[in-house]
């Protein structure tokens, strides 16, 4: 039991702390806007990079925790992923920042290593719950939000990276030396693309990229452009539009183990499943550009449903995917999350460019939404016992 509590704890400080790393330019995208006159969708590119990068990385990154384990591959993942964070603290041009951000994706692409780290520890029935804490490590994203402008702010433009390589260092080495595999685990031999190619060819696999494109993608783009839409739909500054936004993360984050949780006990089907129609609901309606009390209320609202949406899928994929296979299929289904938050801030900054308004991009997240639900509820069928 102390064992599994620790290797839970490790896992969720090292993702943190590494998402962190990976949300570093969004908040300061605003910044680098107006230092370097860039449009909005040089500004929506600047933030999409790392989230591609980091959403392809996990197809690689998956494949070698299944192979080497999960304790070796976040312990070395994390020290690389220094690298980048100090080159960008030193960037001062776009095609710097580009390359920097493109590096930067690695850090994003250890969810890939942690889910099925955690999943090993944990029998089938509690797995729900112990993978929604993990991804708790989603709040790394809402840290960089509050701390990073905070700290180029206060303490100079190249603080906040300075910081995060420092925290690097602490969890990349505290996984090399007091983490372990969980007892029993066996590194897979098959080549890697048999395994990549076995668990893609899952049915279950395909279904839950998909979902997990909708609800993990919608919280990826939220968290990196919220900044951006506040800022010009609603005329606030810079660190305002940043905490909201990373109150967004806050919950959603908090909503996660809620969402794993619910699927141990009711079934990760209908959990989902009324994530998904929130989403159609709060979409529609911040796609009016309400006051925004009811703006944030809905924002608020949506982001909770996220949330419980990403605990399901995972509490869905813990008991569908065989063990030996987790890491390969987190790779695809975290690909697909990663994705599906790389198109929307990309979108929404040509709309907002040719339109001046976000009201068609949030309406077609509703229309997606909608789609979802529908497969969801009426076409997925899986073991989904609690």
């Amino acid at each position: 039991m102390a064992g599994r509590t620790r290797a839970l704890v490790l896992a969720t400080a090292a993702f943190a702390v590494n998402f962190w790393a990976w949300a570093l330019l969004s908040p300061l995208g605003p910044t680098y806007k107006d230092l370097l006159a860039l449009t909005p969708f040089e500004v929506s590119m600047l933030v999409a990079v790392p989230v591609i990068v980091g959403s392809l990385g996990r197809i690689v990154l998956g494949g070698l925790t299944d192979r080497f384990g999960g304790r070796s591959v976040f312990g070395v993942a994390g020290l690389v992923g220094i690298v980048p964070v100090l080159f960008l603290a030193f960037a001062d041009s776009y095609p710097s920042l580009l390359v920097g951000g493109f590096l930067l994706g690695l850090t994003g692409a250890t969810f890939a290593i942690g889910v099925p780290y955690v999943n090993a520890w944990y029998p089938p029935a509690r797995r729900g719950l112990a993978l929604g804490v993990f991804g708790m490590g989603n709040i790394g994203t809402a840290i960089s939000g509050f701390v990073t402008p905070w700290l180029a702010r206060d303490f100079g433009a190249r603080t906040p990276f300075f910081v995060v390589a420092a925290a690097l260092v602490v969890v990349g080495l505290a996984f090399l030396t007091i983490g372990r595999d969980a007892p029993g685990v066996t590194p897979s031999t098959e080549p890697f693309l048999t395994r990549f190619t076995r668990a893609a060819r899952l049915r279950i696999t395909g279904e839950l990229a998909a979902m997990y494109a909708l609800t993990f993608g919608g919280f990826v783009a939220f968290g990196v452009y919220l900044p951006l839409y506040l800022k010009d739909a609603y005329g606030l500054t810079t660190a305002d539009a940043a905490a909201r936004s990373a109150g967004f993360v806050v919950l959603a984050t908090l909503a996660r183990p809620v969402g794993g949780w619910l699927a141990d006990r009711v079934g990760g089907r209908p959990v989902l499943s009324g994530a998904l129609a929130a989403v159609v609901v709060c979409a529609v309606i911040v796609a009016f550009g309400p006051a925004m009390p009811l703006a944030t209320t809905g924002f608020l609202i949506m982001a909770a449903a996220l949330g419980l949406g990403n605990g399901a899928v995972f509490a869905l994929l813990g008991r569908a995917v065989p063990a030996t296979m987790v890491g390969s299929a987190t790779g695809v289904v975290g690909a697909a999350g990663g994705l599906g938050g790389f198109l929307p801030p990309i979108v929404m900054g040509l709309i907002f460019q040719a339109t001046g308004t976000y009201a068609i991009g949030l309406m077609l997240l509703a229309v997606v939404a909608a789609a979802a639900f529908v497969y969801c509820w009426f076409v997925l069928r899986v073991a989904d016992q609690p």
